[in-house]
């Protein structure tokens, strides 16, 4: 009886895992952007066509994920100075934690854009992507040159986050 309630169990498993495995693959597709018509079997060419080989670039191979794992190490003890610190940050170690943390933000939403917005399946829609990331970046800069400037830095600024809801309590 034990054995029949063991084999029933394990058949049952077996048709779940069956199906688990035989669902079908679905790519990842953003529903508003419009996608380029992919070619037939995803082959581009004829059998006999030389092989498309890239130019080297140093820029977009290993020191692009260089930068990235420095940019990461970086914030490390940027973060830490931040907050061991606090508002007392020197101006130098605090806008160098603003530029560190926005390079790090700059290429992260940009290996996002690579890997979610190929150029080969949305086309123009990658470049526009790219621009916009620029452009935020730049504005990012921008208000960090503000900050740095005219207010206390970003330490200060989340300093003064922190405190807002003590002094509207006392």
């Amino acid at each position: 009886m034990f054995s029949r309630g063991l084999m029933a169990r394990s058949a049952a498993m077996s048709a779940a895992m069956r199906a688990l495995h035989s669902t079908s693959k679905r790519s990842l597709t953003i529903p508003f952007l419009p996608t380029l018509p992919p070619t037939p079997g995803g082959v581009k060419g004829d059998v006999n066509d030389p092989t498309y080989t890239p130019p080297p670039d140093k820029l977009h191979g290993s020191m692009h994920w260089d930068f990235e794992r420095f940019t990461a190490v970086a914030l490390v003890p940027l973060v830490g100075s931040g907050l061991a610190c606090g508002a007392g940050l020197s101006v130098v170690a605090d806008s160098l934690l603003c530029s560190v943390l926005l390079a790090h933000g700059y290429v992260g939403f940009q290996s996002c854009i690579i890997d979610y917005i190929p150029k080969r399946v949305y086309g123009k829609n990658h470049n526009y992507a790219m621009y916009l990331l620029t452009l935020g970046s730049l504005v990012g800069g921008f208000g960090i040159y503000k900050l740095e400037t005219e207010e206390n830095g970003i330490t200060g600024l989340v300093k003064a986050l922190w405190n807002a809801g003590k002094e509207d309590k006392e």
